[in-house]
């Protein structure tokens, strides 16, 4: 659906359907973000949503960022440059971002010596096992919180 600026030139407007499947998200899901203020799209005379190529970017950032590991709160936090503590959360989510990318490569590198390996039990064999040896020895376990 397209609307019209003052001069006349096309605007693209989409319904909440149309924005929803150019994401491959549920309706429901744009209109909880709406409840959680991260969107706040135009409406028009009958009260439907109306969102334009700003909320379009802002999907798309929302997107991005909980496929990053964001929670919905930390991205409200980056889409407001006036959120207090702003540079703390985002320092944060870059933090765990990095410790994200480490493990992942520790376990690509473990992943690919698995398939090379003679052992045919990859817990008898001591190159794989030194790559957990920090756990097996009491090291804090990537991913969990401790409460």
């Amino acid at each position: 659906m397209k609307s019209s600026r003052a001069d006349g030139t096309a605007v693209p407007v989409w319904s909440v359907g149309e924005l929803a499947e150019r994401f491959g998200l549920a309706t429901h899901v744009l209109r909880y973000w709406e409840d959680e203020g991260l969107l706040t799209p135009d409406r028009d005379g009958g009260g439907r949503r109306r969102y334009g190529s700003e909320d379009l970017a802002r999907v798309a950032i929302i997107v991005r960022n909980k496929a990053a590991g964001m929670s919905l709160g930390q991205i409200r936090v980056l889409l407001d440059s006036e959120a207090a503590g702003r540079h703390t959360v985002l320092e944060e989510h870059l933090a765990d971002l990095e410790r994200r990318m480490r493990d992942m490569e520790q376990s690509r590198a473990m992943t690919r010596h698995a398939l090379e390996c003679q052992a045919h039990d990859i817990t008898t064999c001591p190159n794989f096992r030194s790559a957990v040896q920090d756990l097996i020895d009491g090291a804090e376990v990537p991913g969990r919180r401790l409460a």
